[in-house]
């Protein structure tokens, strides 16, 4: 999980680029400051893993606000500015990237994929492996919409081909990662791989009826019905407390 702490003085930009975080289910918001003093002081409280620095604040610019932090409270730092003739200065104070307003999703995604090259090593030399945090927020699309999602919302991930679906009680998403990526995101339990296409909620299981010697159908919350083996419907029942 990534901690971030949004800092400019123009509300809207910080509203938009709050939105675009959001879509990223490894990045969490830790807060936004709209000054450079109030950066500082959210900085060495929150020690947020990096910083979308605005350049141009009142009381102190992006620039300025780098300058006071150092050793351990010195998060990875990010520019975000309207103007790129700071760009080569900022590389130069060892600025993780520089990203130019309208922040486009494909720029921000590759700086945050910087960001997360960075603190693997940090964090490889600091502590030892361990599995990623499970994400706040799902992320489904419909058209052009991306719709965040409770975990607890969902039913069940289904793959048809290439493509995985997210399924709730009413609407079916599509899903922006793989089974694969998916079930190394998600905890287990409640969520449990069943099948080489479909992930469950294990909270949403409302009967088990044998159907062999060896399958067993789940019954879910919207109707959905799912066949299991015999060995994971008992290991799944062992996991909800029937």
């Amino acid at each position: 999980m990534i901690t971030a702490l949004i800092v400019d003085d123009e509300p809207i930009a910080r509203q938009v680029l709050r939105e675009q975080l959001e879509e990223f289910p490894d990045v969490r918001l830790l807060g936004e400051a709209a000054t450079g003093a109030d950066a500082i002081e959210r900085i060495r409280r929150l020690q947020p893993d990096v910083v979308f620095l605005d350049l141009q604040m009142p009381e102190a610019d992006g620039f300025s606000v780098a300058r006071e932090l150092h050793g351990r409270m010195l998060p990875l730092i990010v520019y975000v500015t309207a103007f790129h003739e700071h760009a080569l200065e900022a590389f130069q104070v060892g600025a993780v990237d520089y990203l130019l307003k309208p922040v486009r999703k494909e720029r921000l995604a590759a700086a945050l994929e910087k960001v997360r090259t960075q603190i693997g090593g940090l964090r490889t030399q600091t502590a030892p492996a361990r599995p990623p945090d499970s994400p706040r927020k799902i992320v489904g699309r419909q058209g052009n919409d991306l719709h965040l999602l409770e975990p607890n919302e969902v039913i069940a991930f289904q793959a048809e081909g290439e493509v995985v679906y997210i399924i709730t009680s009413g609407s079916r998403y599509y899903a922006n990662h793989s089974l694969r990526s998916l079930e190394e995101r998600l905890s287990c339990p409640p969520f449990r791989r069943i099948h080489r296409k479909t992930i469950i909620n294990t909270d949403h299981i409302r009967r088990i009826s044998p159907l062999s010697s060896k399958r067993w159908l789940l019954h879910m919350s919207n109707g959905m019905e799912v066949v299991v083996s015999k060995r994971l419907a008992g290991t799944i029942r062992e996991e909800t407390n029937w």
